[in-house]
Parts: structure tokens; C-alpha cells; sequence
């Protein structure tokens, strides 16, 4: 039996050096201090993190962070090494340029007092599949997830209704498994 192996395809969107959005996924140990130690190394080479998603895995004593960092290749690529020193870290990988799947969860908490405008929110919440998760006499409360742009579009769009509240997560995302014919050259 043969297997074809074939080069993955190119997936990234900016030149390499250029100042972009980066996602690094951290596996680590559900540790006290751990998510401090990792927020100060990031912020002590200059970066604001955009984003942050922190949860347990399927693992016993296991959390994986998703961060959001804005940098150059070369930096991102100094704090992923540096991630990596770290005691609690298990794994750190930039999987930005890598296929993955992304998604992020928003509530929206949505100004709703005539009819018209319920209609025309619950009109926008099906477009997007989302779902009202709460209803009171003056708005409705909708909760959205998907990619970012995802995310953005339905904000511009209940932005005219008037949005009394927002909370949004940061993004959550996994790398893509690959087929054996897409995962690397011959």
C-alpha cells in the first residue's frame, strides 16, 4: 500500500516579520499563580493580551489557555520559547499559521421595547443561530457563538436597537487534524 504525502498548504495571511494577531494555545498545570506567571511574561516583553480563554481539559489537573497576542513573528516566537520554560507549562504551541478552528461566545443584552423591535432582534438571532437566553418587558438577551467576524457582524447589526450590555469571551480554538496526504512534503 502507498501513501501519498503531500505539502500542507500555505496558510498564512501576512508577510513573516509583520505585526499581527497571534493565537498560542498553553496547555498547563491547574496550578495556583500559574495564569499570573504567564500574563506577566507576556505583559514584562511589552504585549497586551487581546484575548484570553482559560478552562480544564478532559485531563485531571489540566487547564488549556487560548491567548490572543498582537507581535511580530520573531517576539511571539521569543515568548513561546520563554512559555515554554515555565514549570507548569505542558505544551505551547503559535498555532496561528496552522489550520484551526476558532470560536468565541458573546451575550448581548439588546434594547427591545416595541414589537417591531423584538421581531426584527429575533430576526437577526436566527440569521446568526443564536438564541434569546433571557426576556424582560424592555430587551432580550442573546448569546452568539462562532469566529470572530462572526461575532463582529452581529454586533454592527444590533448596534442600531441599542446594545445595553456586552460580555464576549476571548477565543477558544484547536488545531485542524490533518489527513496523512496533507500533513507534510514527501
Amino acid at each position: 500500500m502507498d501513501i501519498t504525502v503531500s505539502k500542507a498548504p500555505k496558510y498564512r495571511k501576512t508577510p513573516k516579520g509583520q505585526v499581527r494577531k497571534h493565537i498560542i494555545n498553553v496547555k498547563v498545570r491547574n496550578e495556583i499563580g500559574v495564569l499570573a506567571r504567564i500574563a506577566t511574561l507576556i505583559s514584562g516583553k511589552g504585549y497586551n493580551i487581546e484575548g484570553l480563554s482559560v478552562g480544564e481539559t478532559h485531563e485531571p489537573g489540566i487547564s488549556r489557555m487560548t491567548i490572543e497576542v498582537i507581535g511580530d513573528d520573531i517576539v511571539i516566537d521569543q515568548v513561546v520559547k520563554q512559555l515554554r520554560k515555565l514549570i507548569d507549562t505542558l505544551k505551547v504551541s503559535d498555532i496561528t499559521d496552522v489550520p484551526h478552528v476558532e470560536r468565541e461566545l458573546v451575550l448581548i443584552k439588546v434594547h427591545t421595547p416595541t414589537a417591531r423591535a423584538r421581531d426584527e432582534v429575533l430576526r437577526i438571532a436566527e440569521i446568526f443561530r443564536g438564541k434569546i437566553v433571557d426576556v424582560s418587558p424592555e430587551t432580550y438577551t442573546l448569546e452568539v457563538t462562532g469566529d470572530e467576524d462572526k461575532i463582529n457582524a452581529i454586533v454592527e447589526l444590533l448596534k442600531p436597537f441599542g446594545i445595553k450590555e456586552m460580555a464576549r469571551t476571548g477565543k477558544v480554538a484547536m488545531r485542524r487534524e490533518m489527513n496523512v496526504e496533507e500533513a507534510s512534503e514527501p
